[in-house]
């Protein structure tokens, strides 16, 4: 896996080993960007169940201002502290080794907003577990901010209310993209 653009392009990024981290192919990384453009350069950007913090990365390496990664495996975290080092992110970065859940609800009550979230979730996840996430990570962008979903091409979407709006949907081969913003945009 590698940095596709930007100031660390054509760095490469380790994977933390084991089945839990699942990387999003550089196909995909290189789709969601282009489609992301100009939102990228001086974004806010929350990075959530991180693995190996390449998509916080290629949002810095593209010109985001600063990132919160979290990331609750301890192999996955010291992956991102040295894929951090190697490209020279870390004085722009913050890790929170802990799970999503109370992340959120830390970041909320700090009043906390992000340009862009990125959600990168487990397969296996519980679809109303799901759903809540995204309510919360929602609760933290920006008037215009995005919440970007990786999932399963197929996967069913969860019931997210009417706070939440789809804004787009993609996919590319087994992997889904969905877009995600607040309804009063």
């Amino acid at each position: 896996m590698r940095v596709i653009a930007g100031v660390a392009r054509g760095r490469r990024l380790l994977v933390p080993s084991g089945l839990e981290t699942r990387p999003t192919s550089d196909r995909v990384k290189e789709s969601l960007f282009s489609i992301l453009g100009d939102r990228v350069p001086g974004a806010v950007v929350l990075d959530l169940y991180a693995g190996s913090g390449a998509l916080a990365i290629e949002a810095l390496s593209r010109g985001a201002e600063r990132a919160i990664l979290v990331e609750d495996d301890r192999r996955a975290v010291d992956a991102i502290n040295d894929n951090l080092e190697a490209v020279g992110f870390t004085t722009t970065v913050d890790i929170q080794h802990t799970q999503v859940r109370p992340a959120l609800h830390d970041l909320a009550n700090a009043g906390t907003l992000f340009d862009l979230i990125f959600l990168d979730p487990p397969y296996t996840i519980d679809l109303a577990a799901l759903a809540e996430i995204l309510r919360l990570a929602v609760g933290r962008l920006t008037k215009q901010g995005l919440a970007i979903l990786e999932h399963r091409a197929k996967q069913q979407q969860p019931d997210l209310g009417g706070s939440i709006v789809v804004i787009d949907s993609r996919q590319y081969g087994n992997t889904g993209l969905s877009f995600f913003g607040r309804s009063n945009q």
